[in-house]
């Protein structure tokens, strides 16, 4: 799978805005994936979950800084991913799917935010590369 020159434009441009509001939008789609799918608390014994705290709000930023890298290495995803990939595989153990349900948690996220440029087309292509980044961060599963 691979962005089409119009997706990768869409990604671009909306990372703009994105990157000016990251904190809040990585916050944010933790806290939806801790609300809606709460077995993925396990990860995160250590950490304070209520919303807004420290803990949420570093690793949210942690989180959407990642999918900047993602995006500044756009024609590079996995190898801008492969340590965040091993880190998670043989270090953290997470369970593949939760890379799915965060990606599900920052697309609602990401689309609150910015509702009028959260077109169909737009939701495409967070959409696809938001998959693509679950890909490659699971790729050391295999």
């Amino acid at each position: 799978m691979s962005l089409t020159k119009a997706e990768r434009n869409i990604i671009l441009s909306m990372w703009g805005k994105i990157s000016t509001q990251a904190d809040a939008i990585g916050t944010q789609a933790l806290e939806r994936l801790f609300a809606s799918y709460p077995q993925t608390k396990t990860y995160f014994p250590h950490f304070d979950l209520h919303p807004g705290s420290a803990h949420l709000r570093t690793h949210g930023a942690k989180v959407v800084a990642a999918l900047g890298d993602a995006i500044k290495s756009i024609d590079n995803i996995s190898g801008a991913l492969a340590k965040l990939s091993e880190l998670h595989a043989y270090v953290l153990r997470v369970d593949p799917v939760n890379f799915k349900l965060l990606s599900h948690c920052l697309l609602v996220t990401v689309a609150s935010h910015f509702p009028a440029d959260f077109t169909a087309d737009a939701h495409t292509a967070w959409d696809k590369f938001l998959s693509i980044v679950s890909c490659i961060l699971t790729e050391k599963y295999r």
